[in-house]
């Protein structure tokens, strides 16, 4: 079967995932059969598909024509026949206990089409075994969603042992076609790929609490202030429901063994039925309706413990074969929220460090999850990451933007002159990953991003997409994917300078206002244009221009939509520079230059700390304290006194 052919999609379990993956099917545009085992439980999921879809018409995601549409294609049954009979995909949410998926997918065969692909929504669960439950192991693939599925954007697609490639390649196009990420698994392996790193770090955290190394304050701050993950481990832990990675890890322990040994501390929480946040109580109690978690408590051990677990996992996933380290940074990303990947983080604090403490703790405890994997070992030993420095970069095979290494800088280019480097969908791609791959370089040292020809740095988004009848959702997604790009440009740990020639208007001075410096030819034109066509900036205009020239400048650029000269946009505090427009190119380039010989340690603790310190000055205080005594252990700091000492210029080598 072809992915044109697929009209028709079946969904069995009406649960939370169940109804959300109908949902999502629906809202792509298929017709939707929604399935469970009695009247009562599929017309729950079917009202919390008719209230979800309500509540993205209130909050204009959709309208009311295309909400009524999306429920219109959903058809409730309860019937297997009646469910799968017509199904060219189906896709089962059951619960997480193999017998009773096998028992599905037998009774499935029964009544599905043979052209039907079947799909499990399983988060750890064989798909080689179960595919064997089938007589079609060749059309069968794990398609593993996220929680809640209409808002998360990755789908693991998985093979199993029998799985036949045209299988995936369809599934994956479905995935997309739902407005989906894909990230293939290749090979059936326990927990794929985001809980085969994630529930391991979850455990170790668990484990250095009940070894008493250290508090849940301590572990949390950490993990959230240190390392930059989106929430603490036991937050995250509650956030999840600690039931649902004690069973992850119960499989991991039964199937991979004794690496995976549930912690105590968990199964304490389970017996108590004190599992996270649904229940009232976890980790943390809920009563008040949120925690805190002090900023100042991290540790450096704590971090070296966590990100060591994390690599030692991703060496498994890529000695294994289940996917590389671009596919485990990615999913993690979009899975588990990860500002970056578990790759790249354990590439930025050093491999040999992390196979250190491994090895310190193997040593003194005799615990399987701390035995290094072959692959990390042998990384460390040739003082290799898991990105290979410049490899990455330079095989980055670009439409939208130009990627050049030039010694210690990393140059973009918008190159779309036709378009007047005009943002689009596939630049917002091209764009994250050059800034993935540059800033996980540590021979980089800082970024230059600038724009083809004179006529324009950026003109903005480009409005194609905007005309005729844009469908809401998918302008939403736009928004957000622009969004989360640009802050990784502003998240990134070297200093980013634009160069700004000819229009920088809209999305385009979105996009200049994330770097650290601009410096801009005395033709460049600067406006936000968007309130002219009825809209407003929608990639962080809104608040990051106040933030950079206070709010009553912000308001008058965004306000009047007026565009606005080089020296004015000086006078107001936006560029660092204006020079004569022949000079701009090698004044950027010394400016970069500049910068990239600087303390590079130094530079990224500055830059975490002032966007820390944005919205809660406290922490970005707690950051800058921290960062000032660690920077006291480092060789950049004694070759900056003794370059002050001997009136000569420091050689900061980031160590």
């Amino acid at each position: 079967m072809e992915f044109a052919d697929v009209t028709t999609v079946s969904v069995l379990g009406a649960g939370n995932m169940g109804h959300g993956i109908a949902e999502v099917a629906a809202l792509a545009g298929y017709e939707v059969t929604l399935r469970d085992i009695n009247e009562e439980l599929v017309q729950e999921g079917y009202e919390a598909i008719e209230w979800s879809l309500n509540k993205l018409a209130e909050n204009d995601r959709l309208s009311d024509e295309e909400a009524a549409a999306a429920r219109d294609r959903i058809e409730p049954v309860v019937e297997m026949e009646a469910a799968v009979g017509e199904a060219d995909v189906i896709i089962e949410v059951v619960p997480e206990v193999m017998d009773i998926k096998t028992d599905v997918f037998s009774e499935v065969t029964e009544h599905a089409p043979d052209h039907a692909i079947f799909v499990t929504n399983t988060s750890s669960l064989s798909i080689t075994d179960l595919s064997e439950a089938t007589d079609r192991p060749e059309q069968f693939c794990g398609m593993h969603f996220f929680n809640p599925p209409v808002r998360m954007e990755l789908v693991e697609v998985i093979a199993g042992d029998h799985t036949s490639e045209e299988t995936l390649a369809l599934v994956e196009e479905l995935a997309e076609a739902m407005a989906k990420t894909p990230v293939r698994v290749h090979k059936d392996s326990p927990g794929f790929i985001v809980n085969r790193v994630l529930i391991p770090l979850l455990n170790e955290a668990a484990w250095l609490v009940e070894e008493g190394t250290a508090t849940i304050a301590e572990v949390d701050a950490t993990a959230k202030f240190d390392m930059g993950l989106p929430m603490g481990a036991f937050e995250l832990a509650d956030q999840i429901g600690i039931d649902v990675s004690y069973h992850v890890l119960e499989y991991l322990h039964e199937t991979l063994g004794e690496a995976y040994r549930p912690c105590p501390l968990l199964a304490e929480k389970v017996e108590a039925d004190a599992v996270g946040k649904k229940a009232g109580e976890g980790f943390y109690t809920y009563d008040d309706g949120g925690i805190e978690i002090p900023p100042d408590a991290g540790r450096q051990e704590i971090a070296d413990r966590l990100l060591a677990l994390m690599a030692n996992e991703v060496a498994g996933l890529i000695d294994g074969g289940v996917a590389d380290a671009e596919a485990i940074d990615r999913a993690m990303q979009l899975g588990a929220g990860f500002p970056d990947g578990p790759a790249t983080m354990a590439d930025s604090r050093g491999l040999e460090p992390l196979v250190a403490v491994l090895d310190e703790r193997f040593d003194s405890t005799d615990e399987p999850r701390y035995d290094a994997v072959d692959r990390l070992r042998e990384l460390a030993a040739e003082d290799r990451g898991f990105y290979p420095p410049g490899d990455a970069g330079d095989s980055m095979d670009f439409e939208t933007i130009q990627v050049d290494r030039e010694e210690r800088i990393g140059h973009i280019t918008l190159d779309r002159p036709d378009q007047l480097n005009t943002i689009s969908a596939e630049l917002l791609e091209e764009l994250s990953a050059a800034i993935e791959e540059l800033d996980a370089d540590s021979e980089v040292r800082c970024l230059l991003l600038s724009g083809v020809g004179d006529r324009a740095f950026c003109a903005g988004a480009d409005v194609s997409r905007m005309t005729g009848d844009p469908d809401p959702i998918e302008i939403t997604e736009l928004s957000r994917t622009g969004q989360q790009t640009f802050g990784q440009l502003e998240a990134c740990d070297t200093p980013v300078v634009a160069a700004i020639d000819g229009f920088c208007l809209g999305g385009g001075m979105e996009l200049a206002t994330v770097a650290d410096l601009r410096i801009a030819s005395e033709r460049a034109e600067f406006g936000q244009p968007e309130h002219n066509l009825g809209l407003l900036p929608g990639w962080g205009g809104t608040q990051r221009l106040s933030h950079l020239i206070g709010e009553s400048r912000a308001k008058e650029i965004i306000f009047t939509g007026d565009r606005f000269d080089a020296a004015t946009m000086a006078d107001y505090g936006f560029l660092a520079e204006v020079v004569d427009s022949e000079d701009l190119d090698a004044a950027a380039m010394e400016l970069a230059e500049k910068l990239a010989a600087g303390p590079p340690i130094a530079q990224q603790f500055t830059k975490r700390a002032m966007l820390a310190g944005r919205d809660d000055t406290d922490a970005g205080l707690e950051i800058e304290a921290q960062a000032f005594g660690l920077l006291m252990a480092t060789d950049d700091l004694q070759e900056g006194l003794r370059a002050f000492m001997n009136d000569d210029e420091p050689e900061f080598t980031g160590e």
